[in-house]
């Protein structure tokens, strides 16, 4: 199956000869760098091939809890705490309610993990690239994959090609797609689908001189400020900066696009459409408004869209998709890290049993995919609802009947693939969204943790 990124042909820049390799890995982040670790650990022969040069910049700063078993196994946790900012948790703030609610990880049900980090993207990738590598695979970044030809039973040939045009040709014999939102796989094969019940978008970028929430010294949670048109995002970096993102309704960024534009009478294009974009949507929020008023940029805005998408396959004989290469979500509780490389670390033990025996490896994929894509729709259902007026209210005003508190501290630190015990407080934190959502189609409304009646508009 021939998978090119263009209609013409590739130019052999180089002597034409291939590399044989027992797995070739498209992609050097987070999760394609777990993979790569983890199999050539075992031994396998691994290229590793990521298109930009380390370091590059990223989003998805900010770390889960769950991750720091997968920095265990990789031997990297002390380095990422050294490059990273500790994170004991996540608040949310709602301006409509005037408060904030904090969850701390220490109070989930899985005590084993209790906490996380923040990081530069661009330094977490690179010292889990170069982890990939201490390992034993190839890890060569600037080299771009330009097509694929996938071939179980006789090696798949994959060309790829540096910075300066000369290429070269792989022969793998299993092929792990972490190309990330490129999605390489899934964008040829056309099994890529928006997820149209979160179309979403994000702008973004650095500042300095953010202050702490509620005027406070900085405790190290990320702070979600919840606004009518999505919400905003707040992660404390090293080196004093902050990164802030807005994530809303793609028209309505536009909308604030335009309107700068026609203030500044041109395109908008003047100090950055994307800046101005930013900046009007803060000030739509008072809370953090209020925290960015002495805040100056470390450089551009940047912006992002098409969310929330999902492939329809996710592997096949001789490949596999791991990470954002396969789904990616709306990033509100900052699940994008763990979810990547968590698959990428049960995908990488399916492959080194099918490198062995095809057969006996039928039932770890069949595994890893039910696993992945319950992980999925689990955080998605809770996405899909982070803009409706009783899980707000459900969350700024949180209940621990059932341990539903502790449940959904145990979501949000991406404890993804809990047990059945673990899983039980999220479902009576479903149950109680479901027979509120009931309570407020009859008029009542969620108020101090009681159900209170709202007064009828008449005239």
């Amino acid at each position: 199956m021939p998978l090119d990124s263009s209609t013409s042909p590739a130019t052999d820049a180089g002597d034409g000869a291939a590399t044989s390799c027992d797995v070739l890995v498209i992609g050097g982040g987070p999760a394609g760098s777990t993979a790569a670790a983890i199999l050539a650990g075992k031994g396998r022969r691994v290229v590793l091939l990521e298109k930009e040069r380390h370091p590059r910049f990223h989003i998805g700063e900010s770390l889960l809890p769950l991750n720091l078993r997968l920095f265990d196994r990789l031997g990297l946790r002390e380095a990422v705490a050294a490059i990273g900012v500790h994170k004991p948790g996540a608040t949310f703030v709602s301006d409509e309610h005037g408060r904030s609610t904090s969850f701390n990880f220490r109070d989930g049900l899985n005590q084993e993990y209790t906490h996380s980090y923040h990081v530069r993207r661009d330094q977490f990738d690179a010292l889990l690239f170069r982890g990939a590598a201490a390992q034993g695979a190839e890890a060569l970044d600037g080299m771009r994959v330009t097509a694929v030809e996938l071939d179980a039973a006789h090696g798949s040939r994959v060309t790829a090609r540096d910075e300066a045009g000369r290429e070269r040709r792989f022969v793998a014999r299993f092929v792990v797609d972490a190309s990330g939102r490129d999605t390489f796989l899934a964008s040829r094969m056309r099994s890529k689908h928006r997820n149209r019940r979160n179309n979403t978008a994000a702008v973004y970028g650095h500042f300095r001189g953010v202050a702490p929430r509620d005027g406070v010294a900085e405790d190290g949670h990320i702070t979600i400020h919840l606004f009518d048109h999505g919400w905003f995002w707040a992660i404390p970096l090293p080196d004093g900066l902050t990164s802030i993102g807005v994530v809303s309704d793609p028209e309505f960024l536009k909308t604030l696009g335009k309107a700068q534009g026609a203030a500044k009478g041109g395109d908008g294009k003047e100090g950055g459409a994307l800046d101005a974009v930013l900046r009007t949507a803060v000030a739509m929020s008072p809370s953090l408004s209020a925290r960015m008023r002495e805040a100056a940029p470390a450089g551009p805005a940047t912006g992002t869209g098409n969310y929330s998408y999902s492939s329809s396959v996710m592997a096949g004989e001789g490949w596999i998709m791991v990470g954002d290469a396969f789904a990616f979500l709306d990033p509100v509780f900052s699940s994008g890290v763990i979810l990547a490389m968590a698959s990428a670390e049960m995908g990488a033990e399916a492959v080194d049993a099918w490198l062995d025996d095809p057969a006996r490896a039928a039932p770890l994929f069949r595994t890893f995919q039910r696993k992945v894509r319950r992980a999925v729709g689990g955080l998605s259902w809770l996405i899909y609802r982070i803009n409706r007026p009783v899980f707000r209210d459900m969350f700024i005003q949180p209940s621990n009947r059932f341990r539903m508190r502790q449940g959904v501290v145990s979501m949000l630190a991406g404890d993804v693939h809990a047990d059945v015990a673990r899983q039980t407080p999220v479902l009576a934190f479903k149950a109680a969204y479901y027979l509120l959502s009931l309570a407020y189609r009859l008029g009542f409304r969620l108020r101090d943790g009681r159900l209170t009646r709202l007064p009828r508009v008449t005239g």
